[in-house]
């Protein structure tokens, strides 16, 4: 009896040597992934201006209202300013004395070039005319010449006067300084308006063309890739998705939400989108390199760690690893791994390190 104990326990050892559990291995895989997370944006308009009256005057006509879609130049609103016709008739007429004042000092210059012309000619002849009444002429002529150029002065001088005073009648009809949409009309005739009153006549924003501002995350900054494509939606239009193009960075954290402003470009064709929206924008994430990827029961995760278990030389190791995106059936792991080691497909912390495998 004693002798068989001996001998099944010497089997038992023998079993338990070559003993080896069987499991299903798998590689790791190496590949890029993309995945997005949903991010709220804002939309703004391209361009928005509040349009005030340059000069100082009284509505006299409006000729758009809330909603007018608008082309740039196209005229907008006329003020009235009485006072400004008078300045301007006042400086056309100097510039008309002006002008005469010119004509006239010519005319003068014109007979003292006679004369000394007729002079000169006459000194020509010894003891005609004396020396002296030829110099008397010669500065009478530059003195005519002076003052020909005196007033050829002044009446540039008043005929940019005259300039100016157009420009300022010109402001009183205010036009469009690009094309879009009125979205507000603050004024109305008869009010006062310009310097001294500073009110809002209407508000012109560019909604064709729109901005997208979305805060993205510190974290997720690698991802901002300049004239990627990025789909959003909008609660007004939930079957609809709509597209944008990165197209400007801020380049810096906001310091209370760590997030960084990035702005796309959203064109708005017909009309659906407007200022003020929130959408919810699909912002790609991605990886300066291809990630490690091992399907999700190969992760193990227990109170003291998370692993997986790779074979090494016919038996289990436990190789630590952190998780990271999800890619349908399979995970991002980072830890000691390379490529093409290969890792128990359904792992369970009972298959013990050291163990041999199958």
């Amino acid at each position: 009896m004693k002798r068989f104990r001996l001998l099944a326990a010497a089997y038992v050892l023998s079993l338990d040597a070559g003993w080896a559990q069987k499991v299903e291995l798998t590689p790791v895989i190496s590949k890029e992934i993309s995945q997005s997370i949903d991010l709220p944006g804002e939309f703004q308009p391209f361009q928005s201006v509040e349009i005030h009256a340059k000069v100082r005057g009284y509505v006299e006509r409006v000729m758009v209202d809330r909603g007018s879609v608008v082309k740039r130049g196209q005229l907008l609103a006329v003020l009235a300013a009485p006072e400004m016709k008078a300045q301007l008739a006042e400086a056309e007429s100097k510039v008309q004395g002006a002008e005469a004042e010119r004509l006239q000092a010519e005319a003068q210059l014109a007979g003292a070039q006679s004369t000394y012309d007729r002079l000169k000619k006459a000194s020509e002849t010894p003891g005609a005319i004396s020396g002296n009444e030829l110099i008397q002429a010669e500065e009478q002529v530059k003195a005519a010449q002076a003052a020909v150029e005196a007033k050829r002065r002044a009446k540039a001088a008043m005929e940019e006067n005259v300039s100016a005073q157009q420009d300022l009648e010109s402001y009183l009809r205010i036009t469009a300084p690009f094309s879009g949409i009125v979205t507000q009309r603050l004024a109305h005739p008869g009010a006062l308006v310009g310097p001294g009153t500073d009110p809002v006549l209407l508000v012109l924003q560019e909604v064709a063309h729109l901005r997208l501002v979305v805060a993205v995350p510190e974290q997720n900054v690698a991802a901002i890739a300049m004239g990627a494509q990025v789909e959003f939606k909008v609660p007004a239009y939930p079957q609809r998705t709509f597209t944008g193009t990165v197209a400007r960075v801020a380049h810096s954290l906001d310091e209370k939400t760590r997030t960084m402003a990035v702005e796309m470009d959203v064109f708005n064709r017909d009309g659906a989108l407007a200022p003020g929206m929130y959408p919810a924008v699909k912002w790609p994430l991605r990886r300066e390199k291809p990630s490690l990827l091992v399907p999700k029961t190969s992760v193990v995760t227990t109170t003291e760690r998370t692993f997986v278990i790779r074979e090494h030389a016919g038996k289990a190791q436990w190789v630590n690893v952190a998780k990271g995106m999800a890619d349908v059936d399979l995970i991002e792991v980072s830890g000691d791994l390379q490529a093409g080691d290969r890792v128990v497909r359904r792992a369970t912390d009972e298959i013990r390190e050291g163990t041999n495998l199958k």
